[in-house]
């Protein structure tokens, strides 16, 4: 059996990692994280903070580990210190990035070889380090990993939407349509966006591990479709059979009224996923099949909602 240990993991990507992976008999899984929200699935749950060197090296066992998963890494430091500190071996550290470590450029989509982020970003408030502090990890884990001898993959996943998404993106979609409120369409609507499945990202996940072809890279994470606010519409009208109302609103009047959107109505966040899909002869599921499933899923969780009620 495959020793995985998965830093994180409770919550929506780690999640849906978490339940591909524990009916695969060849994978002895721990997870390792503060505790917050317990799985109780057929894995080892190892509590603890991986700010806190101590929980590192006394809690997580001293194995020959095949595959580390980091959901949760979000500095240089964080990168250090768990391949520091970790207990036993380590063949495979993959990464999960971002996108957002790209500089704002104007050839789309944008693909591994673009300018990386140089410095934080002002204009994003309270994410303004975000994705610069994650390309700074990223080269981190590439240093230290090549000091150790350690093979490493850095995923860098665009709009990941889903079941489990805790982001108010497509459940915030979802409610208008529940309350039949219109929705927003920008004027012009020209916005591209990249998207990824979660189940999707997981069997990327699943097929990055131990895989020579993934070894000593950074890859972009990103369905083949581009969508724009239009295209969302029009699939969220398939998976939901309703025709809610949609209003036009110039993007000026949307920023001046400060309308909260899921996605910037006047930024392009188009990325190329090709090299990663060409090197796992991967397809990514069509956008209107993953969000039909993630209606589903948040018809169920309304079900459930209204009968504790």
């Amino acid at each position: 059996m495959k020793n995985i240990l998965i830093i994180g993991g409770s919550y929506f990507a780690g999640r849906i990692l978490v339940e591909e992976l524990i009916n695969k008999k060849e994978y002895n899984i721990h997870v390792f994280n503060r505790g917050n929200a317990p799985l109780k699935k057929k894995l080892v749950e190892l509590t603890g903070n991986r700010e806190n060197a101590e929980d590192i090296k006394n809690k997580i066992p001293d194995l020959n580990w095949d595959v580390l998963i980091d959901f949760c890494g979000y500095n240089p430091d964080h990168i250090s210190k768990m391949i520091h500190l970790l207990p036993g071996t380590l063949k495979h550290y993959i990464f999960i990035s971002t996108t957002t470590i790209y500089e704002n450029v104007l050839d789309f989509p944008v693909s591994e070889d673009a300018p990386k982020l140089t410095a934080v970003q002002p204009e994003l408030g309270q994410y303004a380090d975000y994705g610069y502090n994650k390309w700074l990890a990223e080269c981190r884990l590439k240093e230290e990993c090549t000091k150790k001898g350690i093979e490493f993959t850095c995923l860098r996943p665009s709009i990941v939407y889903g079941e489990y998404n805790y982001a108010p993106r497509e459940s915030m979609l979802f409610d208008f349509i529940r309350d039949k409120k219109p929705l927003v369409v920008p004027d012009p609507g020209l916005a591209l966006f990249s998207f990824v499945y979660v189940v999707d990202l997981a069997h990327i996940i699943i097929k990055s591990f131990l895989n020579k072809n993934m070894f000593n890279q950074g890859l972009n994470v990103a369905s083949e479709e581009f969508i724009s606010y239009p295209k969302l519409y029009d699939a969220l009208k398939t998976v939901s059979g309703k025709d809610f109302e949609t209003i036009k609103m110039k993007i000026e009047a949307i920023n001046r009224k400060k309308i909260q959107m899921p996605f910037p109505p006047d930024i392009h966040l188009a990325y190329s996923g090709k090299k990663l899909q060409d090197i796992l002869e991967f397809k990514f599921t069509p956008f209107v099949d993953g969000m039909k499933n993630t209606y589903n899923y948040y018809q169920m969780v309304q079900k459930v909602k209204q009968q504790k009620k």
